[in-house]
């Protein structure tokens, strides 16, 4: 039986010719990346859930505010990995549909290094700087 490919590594990644940018290999690094971060993802959000289930009977006053703080920043963190869950599901659909890597406004490449940093990323770094940029303008 033949033995299976070494799965790519990040360095091996980085080191591939520009021409090779979101080959059959890149690709399939980016989207194991990417279902390792969405089951971590969902992990954390049963272990939250779990957690702020646990009723606790806590009489002082002092402690119950502490509890309660305890709960609503686990909400917040919760809140904030159900909005990267979404973007890993974009994320995966556009690997699936063929625009993963590819800058959403421009069609540049978004590049190996920022996708290494944020695999979620959907605009080059270009692109990211001009959409927050007009977000502060408009605050």
């Amino acid at each position: 039986m033949p033995a299976s490919p070494k799965p790519l590594t990040e360095a091996a990644l980085l080191k591939m010719p520009d021409a090779a940018y979101m080959n059959a290999a890149q690709l399939a690094f980016f989207r194991a990346r990417l279902q390792v971060l969405r089951e971590e993802m969902l992990d954390n959000a049963a272990d939250t859930g779990a957690h702020l289930k646990e009723s606790e009977n806590v009489s002082d006053p002092s402690d119950r505010a502490t509890v309660e703080e305890e709960h609503q920043l686990e909400q917040r963190v919760r809140d904030r990995e159900r909005k990267l869950l979404k973007k890993i599901d974009q994320a995966l659909a556009r690997i699936d549909n063929g625009d993963y890597g590819w800058c959403l406004e421009t069609g540049d490449p978004i590049g190996l290094p920022r996708l290494l940093a944020r695999p979620t990323a959907e605009y080059s770094i270009e692109a990211q700087a001009r959409h927050e940029q007009l977000e502060r303008l408009r605050a």
